[in-house]
């Protein structure tokens, strides 16, 4: 009995565990998402290719050594039974043969291998800063997708409330209708805010799944996989709200697209280099070792088995005289693509202080908005509600009570949306001003 309840603890701990693991505040959604999504896990892989794609290059300049062994049988031969040689060492004239040769190279200059060194280190370069690239993104695609679920949910419990209070004034105006004391239409109006009601409910409720299942695609996860996020709309929107960065200065060096299109233009004056290079002359030198042995027979793995040893030693230089200007065409084409990063790096220049500027004034205008939809929300729940008192006190009709809840309605999307861009837009900003992820 004691081990039965000793795993049935051990299993609820893992229950409990497993639950653990799927609820996720947006920080921890953050983390989660940059070790296990889709896109930073390529990445990763994408360094890990890089590295080794360095020291590929890098061995091109090391020693090689090679070993071969051909076996040749003269099934006709070109001698037959002629002895060339009477002391039995060597016999052009044997039937069987077979040579054993190891090879060492080694590369003493060569302009291309040298460029190729450095064209290695910037592609590992490249690929840790789309690391880093794909990280910020991921970020803000994070944020986006958590803060449509809350919006989401946010959206359904005001749905909810106010249907909860149409269902009582449709309930009371059908009493009226009963008894003489209201119109029809008053019973009509308000079937058709129940019907708008349930739709939009319906329609909330659906986007929230999808805003579930993009969450979830992002995290790098199954997308039906059952999370539990534990901020709430309004602790973001405090959390987000931070006018110190609007002041914060735009260091453009650091910005992770700047590094990249720096890179690229270095990636094409290294192209530049490696067509120069290639009329420089490339020297090299190698040695071998050889064991032949000839046979009429197959008694190669005998101990009687004479091998005649020779070795050689050279050195091999390469000078490109004439390519009839097809490398001056490569050079100039390579020169023309570094003027063209040149070009575009100065551009990214002026688009990044641009976005800058714009994701802040984007940033701080729905600080503002919210403020203002917060304080016309409170104005349109008071007017609704005089509304309301007023319509059961027989002094207004259900039309201008129908106008203020739609007033209303339109206050609560508005507000809802503004809580939403503060989120959205202080997550572009921390991108355009690259800020670094904690």
């Amino acid at each position: 009995m004691k081990n039965k309840l000793l795993l049935l603890a051990f299993f609820f701990t893992l229950i409990v565990s497993g639950q653990e693991n799927n609820t996720f505040s947006l920080n921890e959604a953050i983390e989660y998402a940059i070790a296990n999504s889709f896109q930073n896990r390529t990445a990763s892989n994408d360094i890990k290719a890089a590295e080794k794609r360095k020291w590929e290059t890098t061995t091109i300049g090391l020693p090689q050594i090679d070993a071969k062994v051909d076996y040749i049988n003269n099934l006709k031969q070109q001698f037959p039974g002629v002895d060339f040689n009477q002391d039995g060492i060597v016999d052009f004239g044997a039937k069987q043969s077979i040579t054993g040769t190891a090879t060492l190279r080694q590369l003493l200059f060569d302009g291309s291998y040298l460029v190729g060194l450095q064209a290695s280190k910037t592609y590992l370069k490249i690929s840790e800063q789309a690391k880093e690239k794909t990280e910020l993104g991921t970020r803000e695609s994070v944020i986006n997708a958590y803060g449509n679920i809350l919006v989401a949910e946010k959206t359904i419990e005001i749905l909810l409330r106010n249907k909860k209070v149409n269902d009582r004034l449709l309930k009371g105006a059908r009493i009226g209708y009963e008894n003489g004391l209201a119109e029809q239409e008053d019973v009509e109006q308000f079937e058709i805010t129940e019907g708008v009601i349930k739709s939009s409910i319906k329609n909330a409720n659906r986007m929230k799944e999808i805003a579930y299942q993009l969450l979830n695609l992002i995290l790098g996860n199954e997308i039906n996989t059952e999370i539990t996020l534990t901020d709430t709309l309004d602790d973001l929107v405090i959390s987000n709200t931070d006018l110190n960065l609007l002041a914060q200065d735009f260091k453009l060096d650091n910005h992770i697209d700047f590094k990249i299109a720096e890179n690229s233009r270095e990636s094409n004056r290294l192209l530049m280099q490696l067509e120069r290079s290639k009329a420089l002359p490339t020297l090299s030198a190698f040695a071998n070792y050889t064991y032949l042995a000839n046979s009429d027979s197959f008694t190669f793995f005998n101990s009687s088995q004479n091998w005649i040893p020779t070795s050689v030693f050279g050195v091999s230089l390469n000078v490109p005289l004439f390519s009839s200007l097809g490398r001056s065409a490569r050079t100039a084409q390579s020169k023309i693509a570094l003027e063209n990063s040149d070009i575009q790096l100065e551009e990214t220049k002026q688009r990044l202080n641009l976005e800058a500027e714009q994701a802040r004034s984007n940033y701080q205008l729905s600080i503002e908005n919210y403020e203002t939809a917060k304080k016309n929300l409170g104005l349109a729940e008071r007017i609704e509600n005089k509304q309301q008192i007023k319509f059961k006190e027989g002094v207004t009709t259900s039309y201008e009570l129908l106008q203020a809840q739609q007033q209303l309605y339109s206050q609560q999307n508005n507000y809802v949306q503004s809580m939403l861009n503060i989120i959205n837009n202080k997550a572009t900003l921390e991108n355009a001003l690259n800020i670094p992820i904690k």
